[in-house]
């Protein structure tokens, strides 16, 4: 059972077009399957705007891609909706437009500068007339988690020892501990990002595919035989084996 994943995108459109190359490649030689991204298309990078349009249009047309919630792409459309939202998962001392989490960055693809060095009311009044509906609500209804076959894939992780259909948004977009230091096995591979690394990795378990994008490192592309994964690159598959 064929499926592609590809990790956190965070605003990097000409990274995800590179990625979807090498995945065309690798169909053109196995056989057409879906593409999995595992959320976080927004904030920090340099054309927010251009990768969710790029993802929601493909949909649109009939493309075989399934696109999963990220903890940024909540709070991007949350902070949208209510000026005062804070997630409940983030630092009571951060905000959406403090520079660590780069909501500032999202705006400006959409059109408004300097968010994060700007009164608050007027910066937020920009963004809601500048962001497009249909984006927003492209956002607000991505799935938490997808499973195909022996695999699930989710932005963040999964609270150990609840089923999935069973498991709350909080957890599904944005954990870490608890799970990433779980070495059972979760019954399903986990396929996951959100924990930026330097290269996708596999544990047996789970499998990172978060290999820093926002950070100026890769975006990752894997395609999934069953529970065997590769990494793709431009020269094909490599085998991606547990760590």
């Amino acid at each position: 059972m064929r499926t592609y994943a590809i990790g956190d995108i965070h605003g990097h459109i000409e990274l995800l077009r590179e990625a979807h190359a090498w995945i065309a490649a690798d169909q053109a030689k196995h056989g057409a399957a879906p593409i999995v991204h595992v959320g976080d298309l927004v904030d920090r990078g340099p054309d927010c705007r251009g990768v969710v349009e790029y993802l929601r249009a493909g949909i649109a047309a009939g493309q075989d891609w399934v696109v999963l919630k990220g903890n940024h792409d909540r709070m991007f459309t949350n902070y949208i909706r209510d000026i005062n939202y804070h997630d409940p998962c983030l630092r009571s001392d951060l905000s959406y437009l403090h520079p660590k989490i780069g909501g500032a960055a999202t705006l400006e693809s959409y059109g408004v500068r300097n968010a994060a060095d700007r009164p608050l009311a007027p910066v937020h009044a920009e963004a809601v007339a500048a962001v497009p509906e249909a984006h927003l609500q492209f956002l607000e209804s991505r799935p938490i988690y997808y499973q195909r076959g022996e695999v699930i894939y989710v932005h963040a992780g999964i609270r150990p020892g609840i089923a999935i259909e069973r498991q709350v948004e909080d957890d599904l977009v944005w954990i870490r501990k608890g799970f990433l230091e779980d070495t059972r096995d979760f019954g399903a591979l986990i396929v996951h990002g959100h924990t930026a690394l330097d290269a996708p990795m596999n544990y047996g378990n789970r499998v990172n595919i978060d290999s820093s994008a926002a950070y100026g490192g890769p975006l990752t592309a894997v395609v999934l035989e069953g529970r065997a994964v590769y990494n793709l690159t431009a020269a094909g598959r490599v085998a991606l084996l547990p760590a």
